[in-house]
């Protein structure tokens, strides 16, 4: 008695690869210590602490500033690349923390925030 239902034999049963995602989630990290940084960055020369030259003098100091930032995101994303490329890293840990790197880096751009500092 046939009953309708058509079941593949086990043979041919496509098997699902899940693909590591943590480059993916290397670069999301990477993004928020870059945005980190350049908070860091500002907050540390509102206060006198750091002093970064400007590299190109027209613009101002604003060019050293974040050209050290870019620096330090690039050195993390590749950092962090080489090390997970190959993983499956969880998305809501790293998700969760770049939310909360990234809100503190824009944070640390408010002068505001640097005068609570100083």
């Amino acid at each position: 008695m046939r009953t309708g239902v058509h079941e593949a034999p086990a043979s041919t049963t496509p098997r699902i690869r899940a693909l590591p995602n943590g480059g993916a989630m290397a670069a999301f990290l990477a993004a928020g210590i870059g945005s980190f940084a350049m908070g860091l960055i500002l907050v540390l020369g509102a206060v006198g602490v750091l002093s970064i030259p400007a590299i190109y003098e027209p613009a101002g100091g604003v060019t050293g500033r974040t050209t050290l930032a870019v620096v330090v995101w690039l050195i993390s994303w590749v950092m962090l690349h080489a090390r997970w490329k190959n993983r499956e890293i969880q998305p809501a840990r790293v998700g969760a923390l770049t939310l909360l790197l990234t809100t503190l880096g824009i944070l640390g751009t408010f002068p505001p925030i640097w005068a609570l500092m100083s």
